[in-house]
């Protein structure tokens, strides 16, 4: 392998960029209009502009993607994860330029991807999922005589996505409609595919999931679990490995279902194989990522293993031998997202004007971000990864939240706040919390988002950017120039933020949108009557869903938005006369 090309963005490009270097591997970084001047299109020794700012014009654009492929001379491709990561055509279609991909092969995405056929594939290696249907459903009566032999509650999933995108909870006969509708647009919407299939909701079960990587030779290893139970949303907030409570005869049936989930698709390079574990020890297949995964590197830090370098060695043909991997102290992963813990998690997407990573014995920061970055809501909110490793768990528990403390990010709320809290919650102390706890347990409702100080920058003056490309290709030769300098425009200033549904006046009523983003969903009609707390309509934004409720009864005499509509930050949405 002489070149790889980076399908990819932010941090994982940066991580991938940087092993690739590492082993003498030239590098090609690509990148969509806004995203000009990242860290990533910096460090690749090339860069090339594949489009505009929305995913579906840059980096879902895999026909742009092959076009760079050629005109850069890769060699290989490697997809990081979102985006094209596992999606079987693009696999199929790199292969049939005659590059190699960094990835397994097209049919185990396509059998992995398909949540029915990969429970079908593992039941059929004897690794039994949650009970659940084989088929997608297409009507609610399906889901209620379901109902009518398992109970409730159940989980309405998308057959061609994860994440927790496409997932719905259902706890009555009365909220199936709309929970199968909801779920099925979010699946089309992300997926591009709206089938939804159900399953058995467990209560209380920890997620645990197993790395695990095949080489070309016949090869299969477990590298170990990590846990990943702390989610809010089904997004997961924190991870670490060794899962806590998890002894050697259970790590073993772990990895042992998992190798053979793996080898029941023909699976080749690094993938995790998810599971849910209940408190009697039973666990049960819940999917497989064929990719590498966010929280990859909890599972470097205790084997000291590089597994990019693994993925990029086993598609070049080299046999490993990872026979006797063993699993050194505890390590703990941080997400730290572009949200606003105390307003429900809500996506935060801004400049960030102040920022400073930890540091000292054990501290890895893995990150895209610097003072003066934007946060863009066009992508994943993901800004950061704080990852800290120590020789036992509760020092590790100790030293992530020093780390978490030493972490400075002005400018946007962020999850900094909320991982102090969950990570001296005396539930994850004792390792017995659970894929609900945080939502369950954990009020937020007192940490304020910090915002910080606006530059002056950022109030007055807008960047303007002059990069030069040539045949598509970018060159470090570019100016960034403040636009009242130019232009002798007077300065801009943004509207006042406003809270989701709070009034602009003593009389309440003006709802106004709490963050940038696209309206999926109006749920009223002018001249309707609602009741506060009633939603008014779904904002999509940083790929995730959120309602927008009246705080006030009365009637909706003005609405502004129709499904479709692109809002900005405080834009007036309806109107509510008490």
């Amino acid at each position: 392998m002489e070149s790889l090309l980076v399908a990819n963005r932010g941090e994982i490009a940066v991580r991938i960029i940087r092993t690739a270097r590492e082993m003498g591997v030239r590098t090609i970084g690509v990148y969509s209009e806004i995203d000009r001047d990242s860290l990533h299109t910096a460090l690749a020794d090339e860069s090339w502009n594949i489009g505009g700012a929305s995913a579906a014009d840059s980096y879902l654009n895999a026909a742009r993607i092959l076009e760079v492929a050629a005109a850069s001379g890769a060699s290989a491709v490697h997809p990081g994860y979102g985006f094209l990561a596992e999606n079987a055509d693009f696999a199929r279609a790199v292969a049939a330029a005659d590059l190699t991909w960094v990835g397994p092969p097209a049919d185990a995405i396509a059998t992995m991807g398909d949540k029915i056929a990969s429970r079908l594939a593992a039941d059929a290696a004897g690794v039994a999922g949650v009970p659940g249907t084989a088929e997608p459903a297409a009507h609610p009566d399906e889901i209620i005589a379901f109902a009518a032999s398992h109970g409730y509650p159940l989980a309405l999933k998308a057959s061609h996505g994860g994440g927790g995108k496409g997932m719905r909870i259902v706890r009555s006969d009365d909220e199936v409609a709309a929970a199968l509708e909801a779920a099925g647009r979010e699946a089309l919407a992300y997926f591009g595919r709206p089938e939804v299939y159900i399953e058995r909701y467990l209560e209380r079960p920890r997620h645990i999931e197993a790395q695990v990587i095949f080489d070309t030779h016949g090869n299969g290893f477990f590298l170990g679990e990590r846990d990943c139970s702390s989610q809010r949303r089904h997004q997961k907030l924190i991870e670490e490995s060794p899962a806590a409570g998890v002894g050697e005869d259970l790590r073993g049936a772990i990895g042992e279902a998992a190798l053979q989930v793996g080898e029941a698709c023909a699976y080749v390079n690094a993938g995790t194989v998810e599971f849910l574990l209940e408190p009697d020890g039973n666990f049960y297949f819940l999917e497989m990522n064929t990719r590498l995964q966010v929280e990859h590197p909890v599972t470097e830090m205790v084997t000291g293993l590089d597994l990019v370098r693994l993925q990029l060695e086993v598609a070049d043909g080299t046999e490993l031998e990872l026979w006797d991997v063993p699993i050194n102290g505890h390590a703990i992963e941080m997400r730290i997202n572009a949200e606003d813990p105390g307003h429900d998690f809500r996506p935060s997407p801004g400049r960030i004007t102040e920022y400073r990573e930890p540091g000292g014995f054990g501290v890895r920061v893995d990150s895209s971000v610097e003072a003066g970055s934007t946060i863009s809501p066009y992508y994943d909110n993901l800004a950061a990864k704080l990852i800290v490793w120590a020789p036992t768990r509760e020092l590790a528990i100790d030293k992530a939240i020093r780390a978490v403390g030493d972490f400075k990010i002005k400018g946007i709320p962020t999850t900094l706040a909320a991982h102090a809290r969950l990570l001296d919650h005396e539930l994850f102390r004792r390792g017995e919390h659970y894929t609900k706890f945080v939502e369950d347990l954990v009020d937020f409702a007192d940490v304020a988002g910090d915002g910080g100080p606006a530059l002056p920058e950022e109030e007055a003056t807008t960047l303007r950017q002059a990069t030069v490309e040539v045949g598509g290709r970018r060159y470090d030769v570019k100016l960034w120039f403040p636009e009242g300098q130019l232009t002798g425009t007077a300065p801009r200033r943004r509207p006042p933020r406003l809270e989701r549904g709070k009034a602009a006046g003593d009389d309440g009523g003006m709802i106004t949108a709490p963050m940038q983003g696209t309206i999926v969903k109006v749920s009223v009609k002018a001249g309707d009557q609602v009741k506060e707390g009633d939603t008014i309509c779904i904002l999509e934004a940083m790929k995730m869903e959120n309602e927008v409720k009246t705080p006030v009864d009365g009637e909706v005499i003005d609405l502004r938005i129709q499904a479709g509509d692109s809002v900005s930050n405080g834009s007036v949405l309806a109107v509510v006369r008490g």
